[in-house]
């Protein structure tokens, strides 16, 4: 009997004293109340999330949606943030973690802050985006990645200081380091420099179809910190460090108005001139009646040369679209057209001859 005393003795002294000096009681009463909030937590998400998803899909703008989507992480955390804080302030804690749980308590709140302004730049992208025009949409993507980068820095500047680690004196040991990568990613900056001046001048954008003299010819895909990627016609990808385009001239095909036609039609030498300016006057009336060819850039449609099988015609216009595959279109009823035209007047393409002459002795 004296040995079941002795025992519920050093049970009750066990359970008033806990762990680290916390009573039991406490320790268990604080614990229902956590989990109490973290069952708070699906409640939360099941049901208000939910409704406020019900709601902002019966408004007409769509920003809504976007920050009630984004938010339901930050949103989830908050009970647990909020439920440890009650649990741990319930607990009467010694003076020796009073501290430790305090910084867990700043760590958290600071968390759910930074973590929440990390998920409304998304939203926020909605405002940026209206400067696209001015800005180019790559530029805007990469403001937002800084800006996304910025606060996961700053965030991680804010807990090490809660915890008493001095980021200064960090930053300060890190100089010299950093002066030596510095020298070592020359390549680097230069490429971080020369994309952000390709969209700041706006000489290429996403989607564009650009010559990159000595490089490549093809259609931009991606404009990188570091390097562009291009698309060629053969769809091989390549990749072309950013500096190379601040060192070799860039034409921009899409960026011209019209597409230029400018063929050499060549008709055998037994052509009349009577029939050669019929064709020369029906294929310039055809082009300047056409609405495929833009006539304010120019037509012309002359007998340039004789060459030495033909007497050669000089066609040259301007298509009013600068689509590729449109302008095939157009280039094949303006052959069509010509062939009808040539055939009609009784004249006849020339292709290349020569004349060989037999002495007989």
């Amino acid at each position: 009997m004296e040995s079941i005393n002795s025992f519920f003795e050093l049970f009750s002294d066990v359970w008033n004293q806990g762990i680290f000096g916390l009573n039991a009681s406490e320790i268990l009463i604080g614990l229902i109340i956590f989990l109490f909030f973290y069952v708070l937590r699906s409640f939360f998400a099941r049901f208000v999330i939910r409704r406020l998803h019900n709601f902002v899909k019966k408004t007409s703008t769509d920003i809504d949606d976007v920050i009630v989507k984004v938010i339901e992480g930050p949103l989830k955390f908050l009970p647990i943030v909020i439920g440890f804080f009650i649990a741990t302030t319930y607990i009467q804690i010694n003076p020796e973690l009073k501290g430790f749980i305090e910084n867990v308590n700043r760590t958290l709140i600071t968390i759910f802050i930074f973590w929440l302004l990390h998920q409304l730049i998304v939203p926020f992208s909605f405002l940026i985006k209206k400067f696209e025009a001015k800005l180019t949409t790559a530029l805007v993507d990469w403001t937002l990645k800084g800006l996304k980068i910025i606060i996961i820095i700053l965030a991680t500047v804010a807990i090490l200081e809660l915890w008493g680690i001095k980021v200064g004196p960090v930053i300060a040991g890190l100089g010299l380091f950093g002066v030596a990568v510095a020298l070592g990613a020359q390549d680097l900056f230069k490429n971080l420099i020369s994309g952000i001046m390709i969209l700041t001048e706006r000489r290429f954008m996403i989607g564009d179809t650009i010559y990159v003299s000595g490089e490549a010819v093809g259609t931009v895909e991606q404009i990188g910190f570091r390097s562009t990627l291009i698309r060629q016609f053969d769809t091989n990808l390549v990749v072309i460090p950013n500096f190379k385009f601040a060192e070799q001239s860039v034409t921009n095909y899409s960026r011209r108005q019209h597409r230029r036609i400018r063929w050499i039609i060549g008709l055998e030498y037994r052509t009349t001139i009577e029939q050669l300016k019929k064709v020369r006057d029906e294929i310039e009336e055809y082009i300047n009646k056409s609405e495929d060819f833009n006539q304010a850039t120019g037509v012309a449609v002359r007998i340039e040369k004789f060459s030495d099988s033909s007497i050669d015609l000089l066609v040259r216009c301007f298509t009013n679209s600068n689509s590729w595959s449109n302008s095939l279109e157009v280039k094949e009823r303006l052959a069509i057209e010509i062939k009808q035209i040539v055939e009609k007047n009784g004249a006849s393409f020339a292709f290349p001859s020569q004349s060989i002459y037999v002495e007989k002795k």
